[in-house]
Formats: structure tokens, C-alpha cells, sequence
């Protein structure tokens, strides 16, 4: 343990004097940061992939508006919801962090486990893919590329990102907001040629907009699926929550103002979409922006690939900038092993839990095809979510006088839970296979917590093992545990 003579300012999560270096991570994520974070980490692949996705399984145009319009408000109830629990319970950690505080440890680890067993991997490698997709197939056109080299930038792409959070938890959130600016430009980009068509007459594909011969209500889950995949990112801000400043405000303020102009643009962005290009035409395009642009932005359209692929590599950097604190709360809550609650002494970031999901990424990278992906990772993850903010109503009924700076409405609330369990539940019927396989991978779970969590049956020989291990890890990756109490 190293000693400081020096004091610093009162930490504004605990109100406890800070060692200036006293190994702990930093508040140093303010307002413009987390509105960032928020946008940054929503916007990424998913509104130029997933229009295919909601208008295969919603069969119209009109239909499509109004899943892409329902996501959005869906989306913007779960994240006000997730606002309550940032401020009621100040530990990083998500959706762990609140089912430990509102359901019990059961629940929690279950999330944890889905989380790195597949729903992690599933999403990053989803975006990591379109990185690459996007980077790549301009170099190509109108031949198809080739896959092995659309993986290999895709991997290049992940490794970049978790060699800088790794390196700078500074550099990181400041990427970030760069990444955040060039995303909106591009959506803007977007935006204003396909309203300026639209404006000018260009109505024939808003025709008959909600004629369809191929509507089916069994895939319309499906269609909120890839929706709500595009719009998914707005609780990544509650992983972070210790280092965040000034959390009662930061949070309630950066959720408002972020999903509120996610929402707008998403719905313009397809309005856009659909004005240039007919129903079948974006059925058949595997890169919609980049067919959007070569008719509506000819003079700029090999921009256009570039702009998306910079936006995929914002996504992917707000997730593994947020995942590994879950990963780093549920080490320090005992329900995985200590070497990933340790940070690096010098950098200040969480070095292990940040290295442990880059080979889960590199391997799933491997195979998957990517609607397959959304589905495979989206039951377990709104399961998870509806559970939370369940566990949110609980709580306010068992603890009234619990402190609650910022309070949802209660309708809101349970709307959202009820709409989550509902997805959920039809999606078993949709897409038997998909959800079947990932629900009992997130059931394979519970064994392990009763074996290894609640009452341990790991040979001692294998726990010396695994000590020795441990300890050399920590000398060699040079991390230690938190020295400050952060929550």
C-alpha cells in the first residue's frame, strides 16, 4: 500500500478525503462527456445495419416508421428509469449493480455471467463487424468483399479500441466526444438531402406505406429487436457511475437531452432512407448508408463509409469503455475473481477486466451471422432489463424512504417493464432456436453460482492454482486493488 502526504479535494460520490494517488478510478466524466458517452455509444452500426432488420420483420414502410418511433420512446422510458436507479444506488455496475441492490445476488450474477458468456461478445462483435464491413466493401464496389479481410480490420478495430482503454481512461472519454461529433455530422449528412427530396415531392415510396403482403405478427418482436438494437447504449452511463461527477444531476440531464436527439434523428434518418430508396431496394442493400449516399450524395458518398465506420468505432469504444466495470464491480462484490476489481497502478483503468473481454470478442468474431447475433444476445439482455427496473418497482414499495434524488414517473415505469416481458416472452414464439439457446445458456449459469459463489466446491488444489496464477498476473499487469471507496 502506497502512502501520500498530500490530500485532495472531497471525492463528490463518497464525501471522504482522496489521496492524489491513491490507486481508485477518477470522477473526471462531466456532463458534455456523458451526453457523449450516451449518443456515442447509441449511435453506432445500428442505424445503418438494423433498417433492414425492422422492415424485413415489420413488412412496411409505414410500420417500420412506427417500430423505429415506438424503440425510441421505449427506449427513452427504460433509460429515465435506469436515471433513478443511477441516482438511488451510486455504484458502477449497470444492471448487475441494481439487480444485487433490488433482487438479490441469484439474479445479479446471472446478468454478469450472460453478459461475458455471450451478450458482451455478441455486441461487439455486431459492431466491430459493420466496422470493418464498412471500411472495407467501398475498396471493393461493386464486387462483394472478401470476408476474411473484413474480419481482419474488424479485428484491428477491437484492438485499437482496448489498447486505448487500457492506456487512458482520458484518452478514452475524449475519443469519445470526437467520435460523437463526427457520428452526428454524419447523420446530418443524411438527414438533410432526403427531407430536402422529400420536401420537393419526392413522396412516391410513402405510398400505401402500410400495404404489405408479408406482415406476420409472430416476427414483429423480431422487428423491435432490431430496433431497439439500434437504440441500445442508453444505460451504458449507469455502468460508470463512480466516475461520474456529480451523478444526481449528470445522469438525469445526459439521458434527457441524449435520447430525446437520438430519437428525432433516427426517425428522419429512415424518412431519409425511404425517400431515395424503395422497400426492396433496402432490403437488398447489406450497407444502406452507403447505397443511400451514392444517389443522394454523389460528390461525398466515399465519405459516407468512412463516417460510418468511424461511428461503429464509437460504439465500440463506449462499450468496452462501460462493460469492464461491470465486469470490475462484480469481482469486488466476490462473485468473480479478484484480479479483475484490480487497476493498474499508474494508468488508473481497469487493465484486466478490460483485457479479459478482448479474446471473448476475437473468437465469436470468428463465426455468427450478424442478425443472428442481435437476436442471440437481445433476449437475455432485455430479460435482464425488464428484471431491473421490476426490481426498481419492488424496491420503491419495500423502501419508501429509500433517498431517490431523481424519480420516474410510476406509469412510465411499469409500461416499460410490461412492454420488455411482453418482447421477451413472443420472441420464444418468433425465434424458438435463438432465444431457446439463450436462455439456457443463461440458465447454464445458475450451477455455477450455487458451485462456486454460495457455497464453493473448487478443489483446494485447484485454488492454489489459481492464486498462484492470480498473483502473477497482478505483479506482471502491475494492477492492485482500489485503495478509496468510490460509492
Amino acid at each position: 500500500m502506497r502512502v501520500s502526504k498530500r490530500e485532495s479535494v472531497t471525492d463528490e460520490g463518497t464525501e471522504q478525503p482522496v489521496k492524489d494517488d491513491a490507486v481508485h478510478l477518477r470522477r473526471r466524466i462531466g456532463l458534455l462527456p456523458s451526453i457523449s458517452f450516451i449518443i456515442g455509444t447509441v449511435v453506432g452500426s445500428g442505424i445503418f445495419i438494423a433498417p433492414k432488420g425492422v422492415l424485413m420483420n415489420s413488412g412496411s414502410v409505414g410500420l417500420s416508421l412506427l417500430v423505429w418511433t415506438l424503440c425510441g420512446v421505449l427506449s427513452t422510458f427504460g433509460a429515465l428509469c435506469y436515471a433513478e436507479l443511477g441516482t438511488s444506488f451510486r455504484k458502477s455496475g449497470g444492471h448487475y449493480t441494481y439487480l444485487l441492490e433490488t433482487l438479490g445476488p441469484l439474479p445479479a450474477f446471472l446478468r454478469l455471467w450472460t453478459e461475458f458468456i455471450f451478450i458482451r461478445p455478441a455486441v461487439a462483435t455486431y459492431v466491430s463487424l459493420a466496422f470493418g464491413q464498412y471500411v472495407v466493401e467501398p475498396l471493393f464496389m461493386p464486387c462483394a468483399a472478401p470476408t476474411a479481410l473484413v474480419k481482419l480490420v474488424s479485428m484491428l478495430g477491437v484492438t485499437f479500441v482496448v489498447a486505448m482503454n487500457c492506456w487512458s481512461v482520458s484518452m478514452a472519454a475524449r475519443t469519445q466526444v470526437l467520435l460523437t461529433f463526427i457520428k452526428m455530422f454524419a447523420l446530418i449528412l443524411i438527414i438533410i438531402p432526403g427531407i430536402m427530396a422529400l420536401v420537393n415531392g419526392k413522396s412516391e415510396n410513402f405510398q400505401n406505406a402500410f400495404d404489405s403482403d408479408s406482415f406476420s405478427l409472430t416476427k414483429l418482436p423480431l422487428a423491435f429487436y432490431s430496433g431497439l438494437y439500434a437504440y441500445g447504449g442508453w444505460f451504458y452511463l449507469n455502468f460508470i457511475t463512480e466516475e461520474v461527477i456529480n451523478p444526481n444531476r449528470t445522469i438525469p440531464l445526459a439521458v434527457i437531452f441524449s435520447m430525446v436527439t437520438v430519437t428525432v434523428c433516427y426517425v428522419l434518418v429512415n424518412v431519409a432512407y425511404y425517400t431515395m430508396m424503395t422497400a426492396n431496394e433496402l432490403l437488398m442493400s447489406d450497407a444502406v448508408a452507403v447505397t443511400f449516399a451514392s444517389r443522394a450524395l454523389q460528390g461525398v458518398a466515399p465519405a459516407i463509409p468512412v463516417l460510418v465506420a468511424l461511428s461503429c468505432l464509437g460504439a465500440l469504444n463506449g462499450g468496452f469503455f462501460s462493460s469492464p466495470r461491470m465486469l470490475f464491480v462484480g469481482a469486488r462484490e466476490g462473485h468473480l475473481p479478484a484480479i479483475f476489481s484490480m487497476i493498474h497502478i499508474r494508468r488508473q483503468t481497469p487493465l484486466p477486466a478490460v483485457l479479459f473481454l478482448y479474446p471473448l470478442v476475437i473468437i465469436m468474431m470468428a463465426r455468427g451471422e450478424i442478425f443472428q447475433l442481435i437476436n442471440f444476445a437481445s433476449f437475455s439482455r432485455w430479460l435482464f432489463i425488464a428484471l431491473a427496473t421490476l426490481g426498481m418497482i419492488i424496491h420503491r414499495y419495500r423502501f419508501p424512504d429509500h433517498p431517490r434524488p431523481f424519480k420516474v414517473p410510476l406509469a412510465v415505469a411499469v409500461v416499460f417493464t410490461i412492454v420488455c416481458f411482453f418482447i421477451v416472452g413472443l420472441s420464444l414464439y418468433s425465434d424458438p432456436w435463438n432465444t431457446g439457446g439463450s436462455c439456457a445458456l443463461t440458465l447454464s449459469g445458475v450451477p455455477v453460482y450455487y458451485l462456486t459463489v454460495k457455497k464453493s466446491y473448487i478443489p483446494e488444489r485447484w485454488k492454489k492454482a489459481f492464486n498462484y496464477l492470480s498473483l502473477h498476473l497482478q505483479i506482471f499487469l502491475e494492477v492492485a486493488q482500489q485503495e478509496v471507496q468510490t460509492y
